[in-house]
């Protein structure tokens, strides 16, 4: 059954932007939360994890990117690529997961 956040995870208030992604339980350091973004051809299409993740310039998660390969019905194979969100230090109950964003330009 597909779950749009992990369990550990919900959408909130944030004091970054407008909402934001915040630890229900702790999260330990290495975490796969699962995939943020995925691109296929030039476009860029968000998961709920990449849609409310906040920027910060001292993030506590990473966009780990992971180049896949696939073939359809007829043999041709096309690629595509994904991010997971991974956390990269131990998150509090409580804290806003952050990242530092690499596809659109931040104003800091």
């Amino acid at each position: 059954m597909y779950k749009p956040l992990p369990e550990s995870v919900t959408i909130k208030p944030s004091k970054v932007h407008g909402l934001g992604l915040f630890a229900d339980q702790k999260i330990m350091h290495g975490t796969n939360l699962g995939m943020s973004h995925l691109k296929i051809g030039d476009r860029i299409f968000r998961t709920p994890l990449g849609g409310f993740i906040n920027h910060s310039n001292t993030p506590n998660c990473i966009k780990a990117e992971l180049r896949m390969t696939d073939e359809d019905l007829h043999g041709h194979q096309y690629y595509y690529k994904k991010w997971n969100l991974i956390v990269s230090n131990n998150v509090e109950k409580g804290d806003e997961l952050t990242v530092r964003y690499t596809f659109y330009k931040i104003n800091d």
